[in-house]
């Protein structure tokens, strides 16, 4: 099997355990973290594929900032006592705890593969890949963008406003 292919099957299979672990959850806490999991490894698939752009902004845009508004707003909320919405910590999750942290090294080994020339062949590299995704961005689907960036202010104001509440 082909090392690319072999690596974008591993990490397809991560971003879907991942994600199925991010439902399954009890706790919020614990779902953003497998949460931001799923957007690693997707970002991963995106480098796989040569669009190092979107693998990038995948990082930075929804595992950064809209994970830090998601964290932002789950500890706003104070959903209660810790006790109450904990996840189960036997030896199966600390065996999946493991495992999840050896799939999250192997995706550090595919991130930095141009780190290592001799160990991880690289693929050829592309110029210009900022342009095909700005201008769409920026003229045909501005409107769209604009109004996604709103929807996240009045979600974040929603979250205050319910927070205060409670006070």
């Amino acid at each position: 099997m082909n090392f690319y292919a072999f690596f974008f099957y591993l990490f397809g299979l991560v971003a879907i355990a991942s994600a199925v672990a991010f439902v399954t959850r009890k706790s919020p806490v614990a779902a953003a973290l497998w949460l931001v999991n799923t957007m690693f490894s997707l970002a991963v698939l995106y480098i796989m594929l040569d669009a190092q752009f979107i693998g990038i902004i995948q990082i930075l845009v929804y595992a950064g900032a809209i994970m830090v508004v998601f964290l932002f707003v789950v500890m706003l909320l104070n959903l209660g006592h810790p006790s109450e919405i904990a996840d189960i910590k036997g030896l199966g999750a600390r065996l999946l705890a493991g495992a999840a942290g050896l799939a999250l090294l192997a995706e550090l080994l595919v991130v930095v593969r141009q780190e290592l020339p001799d160990l991880i062949p690289a693929p050829p590299a592309h110029t210009n890949v900022v342009n095909p995704i700005a201008a769409p961005l920026f003229t045909q689907y501005l409107l769209a963008f604009e109004i996604t960036s709103v929807l996240l202010l009045a979600a974040i104001v929603g979250a205050v406003v319910l927070a205060k509440r409670r006070v």
